[in-house]
């Protein structure tokens, strides 16, 4: 038996998903290791932030397992789906932060709603939060009040507030600017590591995910193109990861959307 460290956190196993007629993910079987920062990149479309909503439970497969921790996500009931979501965070893109709530409020809705502790200890809780992410001073403010970046790094302490295992992130670095996403960035891995969690990163922004990801899977038609350390991903010999990594217009991911040839349209007579 593996010690317990070395077992994934979560694990999709020979796993089929789709919309109606629609495949997302065809018999994809992936692993999360525990403890460190796992990214989820490929072209949109790709399954990355449905590979999120399984993990959450949000969405069930038609075939094969969504497990957390060794337990069958999709096989749960409610009751079950409660328990072990106390045990997950998310951060949505753009914050998804309660407008009419202020930052304090924000953080501490999840400790108001999953446990039972005294507002002293809310309090001193949600202040610990806030300073991690260096934004104790703006406890007062509303969303409306502080900028994009702050915002995001409130949801991040909104959903560590209840000291998850598991901290998934829906593309946490959209729409900020250089500074605001450096910053983000360096918080993802400083309280990955500090705090001894896993996190899932789904994102485009390649650089900055490369620099503080462990690993780095690639999803591309239904499966995986590619996975690995990011250096490893970065020198993937698949057409397809090549075109992603290095920005190309053009490769197997067309840019042209299929048409008949010029000669034809350009010669066609009208009806």
């Amino acid at each position: 038996m593996n010690p317990p460290d070395a077992t994934p956190l979560v694990e999709l196993n020979h796993l089929t998903f789709g919309y109606g007629q629609r495949v997302i993910l065809n018999n994809v079987s992936l692993t999360i290791p525990r403890g460190k920062v796992t990214a989820l990149m490929g072209a949109s479309g790709g399954g990355k932030t449905t590979v999120l909503r399984l993990i959450g439970g949000q969405q069930r497969a038609q075939h094969g397992q969504t497990l957390f921790d060794g337990r069958d996500v999709g096989a749960m009931d409610a009751k079950g789906l409660y328990e072990v979501r106390r045990r997950m965070g998310m951060l949505f893109q753009f914050g998804a932060l309660f407008t009419d709530l202020s930052v304090f409020d924000n953080v501490a809705f999840p400790l108001r709603e999953h446990t039972d502790l005294p507002p002293d200890v809310i309090r001193d809780v949600v202040l610990m939060k806030l300073n991690a992410v260096g934004l104790r001073g703006a406890r007062d403010l509303m969303p409306s009040e502080i900028s994009g970046g702050m915002a995001r790094r409130v949801a991040l302490a909104r959903a560590i507030a209840l000291d998850p295992d598991l901290i998934m992130y829906d593309e946490p670095f959209a729409g900020l600017d250089p500074i605001s996403l450096g910053t983000a960035a360096r918080l993802i891995r400083q309280l990955n590591d500090a705090l001894g969690i896993t996190s899932v990163i789904v994102s485009h922004d390649l650089e900055e995910t490369f620099h503080i990801a462990d690993k780095v899977i690639i999803l591309a038609n239904g499966g995986i193109a590619a996975q690995g350390t990011p250096d490893e991903v970065r020198h993937s010999d698949d057409p397809l990861v090549r075109q992603f990594v290095n920005a190309l217009p053009d490769g197997p991911v067309a840019f042209h959307y299929p048409a008949a040839s010029v000669a034809d349209d350009f010669t066609r007579t009208s009806a």
